[in-house]
């Protein structure tokens, strides 16, 4: 390939922005080194290489390189971020998604620690069942203890994720399986009930169809102590699955799986069971296996007539089988046993993006039949030429090692080189590479505002949608500027009503749109789907129950669902509330009520004592003051300075867990000791005693300490100049919080908490 000779891929700013901040090589001195063609140059040749292990000369390798060049560089397909990242440097760790086995004994725990922290380090994502853990209180012969339970377990692997950076271009993600029949069931459906716990984890409960069957007959189910294999209990399925709904409906978590219905998928059962899933639900894995992944870019489907090129599609889908196959070999995967049973199995995921831009350019609404009926059949025919360029592969290259004893075989089916095809994954950063919509999602919004560093907030627009708009001759600034606000064109006045419907976004889509969606596209997938149910904050418990019960009964296997406005961090709705104190650009603080009840406690420090009044408004914690007894000067102007700081940053959405983490522990020369020396009740500093009652206080207890606490409105002493901030309103549905790198909203899209700003991301 003469590198010199290619042009450069023509790419938006936004790609650009994302491949600089994560993907292109950087000098020693952190400037970056690559551009598009040299990256996409970069993975090709390297990935073209495998060829040569299957009798390719070096003309056609060179010629196979240049395939993969153009599927990338053309954008009709993209590898997982792994491939992108490292293909042809020196880690070469290339897949995207592992599962990894927990058995019950301290050593093989922690041996898993290590082996996740090597995966994070690498840029992967694990899945974990936590299922073969004994229950809490269980016997422990070797020590005459008992056990701590899954969920203590869970905390030492979300610690250790907390301190891995993901080779400085991703951050650590993890799922969380526990089968509905362990006896901890309970505990861990609400492990996730605080949402200052377990961040660096997704859960789900894995749901057997002997539950299922409890479920629909309002029975029991027995529940299992996995290290003895004995009954240890039942439970009612209708209160378990209820408790499942109204954690969900509260904040999203636990998910579920329908295990028994992915097992039956399982193409090589006779290699074992399947007990969990990759961070975002979609790849199902053996234990010690991983898979990596690749989407084509439907948008760029469409022919000159405009309607779907079903021979370039075609096209694409056999490259990127024979490229993702070529992955497997070209890997160095981050432990031997992983290595042994990819390479048996050689698991592939071939997946889609822009999803939502091909119905935009073919006039069909998301939320229709018509679009349902269409994502089964290019779906069908996806799947129908990924197996069949496998087997072509099989014929020149030998079927996947564990073929034999595969359910394949046992059906007499033709060799194949892999032993699953098809995944759809959420795609983050690699559709903003592509220019393309994210997954099978519906677009997140057509119009929106976003906050460049200290620029004016900037309006971007959906390309197709700014063109559809400009040549039907409705176009200005004035309307996109409404649109952003309002979240969508349904119902907008100025807008043909034909595009009114063409143009969904996800605040159009109801729940069971969402879910028929998943299903169309399960149908024709080998392992799973990934896609997250929006709901309405308004929705009701009963609304999220029967979405699960859709998703069982459509052939889904997991459901993840997201009602707008549930977790706690959130300040944002989707429907238009005023004065919330944060509007899609910079972020300003909730305007003060009039009223305002709080509580006061007082604290023993070095420098005399310490009241602190903590006050809330109906989002959380919303002020706090703190006074230092009789002391004036330097130091009441500084205490009275980091209480207003402190106020400023949880009337602007931070969470008071990170403003408690940063001042719990700062020391000043005199401590006030606690009863028993410098015990958990000293106060080190008043620094230290504000994060201390402020902390008490989110824990629900008195933010005093040794003292009694009083309740009474606060008054209130900032100026309109400080922090009185006209509230804006908003429209943007599913934000969770505050980007970490840039401040701008982050929103719940494929599993994901994503910035659409700077484009951060994180899977959990």
């Amino acid at each position: 390939m003469n590198i010199e000779e290619l042009e450069e891929p023509q790419l938006t700013k936004n790609a650009m922005t994302v491949l600089k901040k994560r993907y292109f090589k950087k000098d020693d001195d952190g400037n970056v080194v690559e551009t598009p063609k040299l990256l996409f140059s970069r993975v090709a040749v390297n990935i073209a290489q495998a060829d040569r292990n299957y009798g390719s000369g070096p003309d056609d390798v060179e010629k196979t390189a240049m395939e993969f060049y153009d599927l990338m560089s053309s954008l009709e397909f993209m590898p997982n971020s792994p491939t992108l990242m490292n293909a042809g440097r020196e880690l070469q760790q290339l897949s995207a998604c592992f599962v990894l086995p927990i058995n019950d004994s301290l050593p093989e725990i922690f041996d898993t620690v290590k082996y996740t922290a090597m995966i994070h380090k690498s840029g992967g994502g694990t899945g974990f069942s936590f299922s073969r853990i004994r229950p809490k209180n269980d016997l422990v012969k070797s020590t005459k203890g008992v056990s701590s339970g899954p969920i203590s377990f869970m905390q030492v692997f979300d610690s250790a994720t907390d301190v891995i950076k993901q080779g400085g271009t991703r951050r650590g993600a993890n799922m969380a399986i526990l089968r509905v029949d362990h006896p901890d069931i309970r505990d861990f459906i609400m492990a996730k009930d605080d949402n200052k716990k377990l961040n660096n984890f997704n859960i789900s409960v894995a749901l057997t169809d002997r539950f299922m069957e409890a479920l629909f007959s309002e029975g029991a189910y027995e529940l299992v102590n996995p290290r003895s294999g004995e009954v240890a209990g039942t439970e009612k399925a209708v209160e378990i699955f209820d408790m499942i709904v109204k954690q969900a409906h509260k904040n999203g978590e636990p998910g579920i799986i329908f295990i028994d219905r992915i097992n039956r998928d399982n193409p090589t059962p006779h290699m074992g069971d399947i007990e969990s899933t990759n961070p975002c639900g979609e790849q199902p894995l053996l234990p010690f296996e991983s898979c990596n992944l690749g989407s084509i870019n439907l948008s760029l489907m469409i022919n000159k007539k405009g309607v779907l090129d079903w021979e370039r599609l075609k096209r694409v889908v056999r490259t990127s089988v024979h490229f993702l196959d070529n992955v497997i070999d070209m890997n160095n995967f981050p432990l031997p046993e992983i290595a042994d049973n990819t390479q048996a199995n050689r698991k592939i995921g071939l997946g889609i993006m822009g999803w939502a831009d091909l119905l935009f350019k073919l006039g069909i609404p998301y939320d229709s039949e018509k679009a349902v009926e269409l994502a089964g059949k290019v779906m069908a025919f996806i799947r129908k030429e990924a197996i069949g360029m496998s087997r072509e592969m099989a014929s020149k290259r030998g079927p996947f090692p564990n073929f034999k004893g595969s359910n394949f075989e046992l059906n007499k089916e033709p060799p194949l080189r892999n032993a699953t095809v098809t995944t759809i994954a959420p795609t983050g950063t690699i559709s903003i590479i592509a220019g393309a919509s994210s997954g099978v999602e519906p677009l997140f919004a057509l119009v929106f505002k976003r906050n460049v560093m200290d620029q004016d907030k900037l309006i971007e627009i959906h390309s197709y949608f700014r063109e559809v708009a400009q040549k039907s001759g409705y176009y200005s600034e004035d309307l996109m500027a409404r649109i952003s606000d309002k979240g969508t064109v349904r119902g907008m006045s100025g807008i043909p009503e034909e595009h009114q419907r063409t143009f969904t976004t996800a605040h159009d889509v109801t729940p069971e749109w969402h879910i028929r969606m998943q299903a169309a596209f399960q149908n024709h997938t080998d392992n799973a789907v990934s896609k997250t149910v929006n709901f309405p904050n308004e929705a009701s418990i009963e609304d999220v129950k029967k979405v699960y019960m859709m998703a069982y009964e459509l052939g889904c296997k997991g459901v993840t669902i997201y009602r707008d406005g549930s977790r706690e961090e959130q300040v944002l709705s989707t429907i238009k509330k005023k004065k919330t104190g944060m509007d899609t650009g910079v972020i300003k603080p909730r305007e003060r009520p009039k009223l305002i009840h709080g509580i006061t406690g007082r604290l023993d420090t070095g420098c005399g004592a310490l009241y602190v009044t903590v006050n809330r408004d109906r989002f959380g914690p919303f002020e706090l003051f703190a006074n230092l007894g009789k002391t004036g000067g330097c130091a009441a102007a500084q205490i009275e300075a980091l209480a207003r700081l402190v106020s400023l940053g949880m009337r602007s959405g931070i969470d008071p867990y990170q403003i408690v983490k940063q001042l719990k522990g700062i020391r000043c020369p005199n401590p006030k000791m606690g009863p028993v020396g410098m015990s958990e009740e000293a106060v080190l500093s008043c620094p230290d005693g504000i994060g201390k009652a402020l902390e008490r206080y989110l824990e629900g207890k008195p933010p005093s300490i040794g003292e009694e606490l009083t309740t009474s409105p606060s008054l209130d002493y900032y100026s309109n100049d400080m922090l009185d901030h006209e509230g804006q309103e908003s429209s943007d549905g599913m934000v969770v919080g505050v980007c970490p790198d840039c401040g701008n909203p982050l929103i719940y899209q494929d599993g994901c908490s994503v910035c659409l700003s700077c484009y951060y991301s994180k899977c959990s």
